[in-house]
């Protein structure tokens, strides 16, 4: 069957947000606010990008739209806690092939969750017999003040 039901996409951008509020879901959605997708419903989806893909800056997304995105969050009620989300968008020299994204997010600076998918994108891309032609990190870090959130995801779009 060659008919694919869900049109696959060609782009693709990266964003994050941290935040802090009164609730765990309230921190999550601030952050994505902060992230400028607040006002869609994300799709979470796995790790791939559609071969031939392209990225671009962050668009404006209409209100209610479904999103597709592959996402790292955390959220933490610790007051000082250090938390992190980080995502890592890697694309293969094979033009046939897919890019992949590696997601993370723990008790960490946001260079440890850089340095994670970093390396993670690297070794998923390796698994495929090819060689990185380009690799783009974002993370999110925060500081808990009350209830906190970190979020970073690579958005899948049209």
């Amino acid at each position: 069957m060659s008919e694919i039901m869900i049109p696959r996409p060609n782009k693709y951008f990266l964003v994050s947000g941290d935040a802090d509020d009164i609730t765990p879901l309230n921190a999550f959605d601030a952050a994505l606010m902060a992230a400028g997708i607040g006002n869609t419903n994300l799709i979470k989806v796995s790790s791939i990008i559609a071969p031939g893909s392209t990225k671009i800056e962050p668009v404006p997304i209409p209100f209610g739209s479904l999103v597709p995105v592959a996402y790292a969050s955390i959220t933490s009620d610790i007051p000082g806690e250090i938390i992190a989300a980080a995502v890592a968008a890697a694309v293969p020299d094979d033009p046939d092939m897919p890019g992949v994204v590696m997601e993370y997010a723990a008790k960490c600076h946001r260079e440890d969750a850089e340095r994670i998918v970093r390396l993670m994108a690297r070794r998923a891309i390796e698994i495929r017999g090819c060689k990185i032609k380009d690799l783009s990190v974002i993370s999110a870090e925060h500081k808990v003040e009350k209830i906190g959130a970190a979020f970073a995801g690579v958005v899948m779009w049209w």
